[in-house]
């Protein structure tokens, strides 16, 4: 065997200075070792030949049984290879400001829309947006905000799922807990849309990051749950001239508005001038919240982030929408600025 595995790798190297194709070398190859494995069949056992050939079929047999699932293995992974890049390729996300087939039947819905239409997609497809928080009123307008087709989502939280958190934030699974949930949202986004960017950022919003980051957005939403985040928020936003959709819950109740000090409106300081005492807006997990209030306010948010970028409709600017999810009832307060308010007055 050993002389023919030496012819072997005299017909390689010689084809390799000829510049032969890798593949006819191992052509020729194959077919040396076919005839050997012919000869060790055809000639008799006392033959010199079938004698310097190592006398049996049944190392190149091996030999050729091994090449055979190389050369398999070599011919499902180049059809796997293709099979991806031609899927890659055919939902390659378009240039900014144009759209693909896919991407056209997938928003077909908002373009037929006379307050959308095509260029307020294009809008929601330049659009740049920041959610702080990617818990109960983060998690359905992260889904919507993606499902819609802004361009650009950045999503900033610290914290990571628990299994407390399943009875409300649906963007999340049981196999995600422990996992930080902005990658969690982020890995739900691009599985319901990959046409979309998603910027993760598992930190606490601080002072040392807060102006940095908002500047990269056109508009913040803000989803957290304590005072001192909604404050952060507020100042950033008012000193950038971003308009802040802010929403919050308890128990059965949610609240939804607009501040966006720019266009004249109170912020979210002027309403709320200081944090309540301790004990009266205790948190969730003290307090209690019902599963689908979450979803109603954040998709809310959601709906006033679009039509804020497309320019559709009347936002919530001046105006605070309060809903009662135990009684079904909605009412709006009309919100003024305050004189004094040292963020805006």
């Amino acid at each position: 065997m050993f002389l023919v595995l030496t012819v072997a790798a005299g017909i390689y190297a010689l084809g390799a200075l000829m510049g032969a194709p890798k593949a006819q070398r191992w052509v020729l190859i194959g077919v040396l070792i076919v005839a050997v494995i012919g000869v060790l069949f055809v000639f008799p056992e006392e033959h010199a030949l079938r004698a310097a050939f190592g006398g049996t079929p049944a190392p190149y047999l091996l030999l050729l049984g091994f090449a055979g699932l190389v050369a398999l293995y070599r011919f499902a992974l180049s059809a796997l290879r293709s099979k991806a890049v031609g899927e890659e390729a055919a939902r390659e996300v378009p240039k900014t400001g144009s759209f693909g087939p896919e991407e056209l039947e997938r928003y077909a819905r908002h373009i037929v829309l006379r307050e959308i239409g095509g260029p307020g997609q294009k809008k929601l497809k330049n659009a740049k947006v920041l959610v702080i928080g990617a818990g109960g009123l983060g998690a359905p307008a992260l889904q919507y905000l993606a499902a819609a087709g802004v361009g650009m989502i950045g999503v900033i939280d610290d914290d990571v799922v628990e299994n407390a958190n399943l009875q409300r934030q649906v963007i999340h699974r049981d196999q995600d807990i422990g996992t930080p949930k902005v990658f969690s949202a982020q890995n739900a986004m691009l599985a319901q849309n990959p046409y979309v960017m998603v910027r993760p950022y598992h930190r606490r919003l601080g002072e040392d990051i807060a102006r940095e980051l908002f500047s990269e957005y056109d508009l913040v939403l803000d989803g957290t749950d304590n005072f001192e985040t909604r404050y952060l928020a507020n100042r950033t936003a008012a000193a950038l001239g971003k308009p802040l959709i802010s929403g919050a819950l308890s128990q059965w109740e949610g609240q939804l508005s607009v501040f966006d000090p720019a266009n004249g409106t109170p912020c979210y300081q002027c309403i709320f001038p200081e944090a309540p005492a301790d004990g009266l807006a205790p948190p969730c997990s003290e307090a209690g919240v019902v599963g689908p209030l979450p979803g109603v306010i954040g998709a809310m948010m959601a709906q006033e982030a679009i039509k804020l970028i497309t320019g559709a409709g009347s936002v919530l600017r001046s105006e605070m929408l309060i809903y009662d999810g135990l009684y079904g009832e909605t009412r709006k307060m009309t919100l003024k600025p305050r004189e004094n308010c040292p963020v805006c007055g």
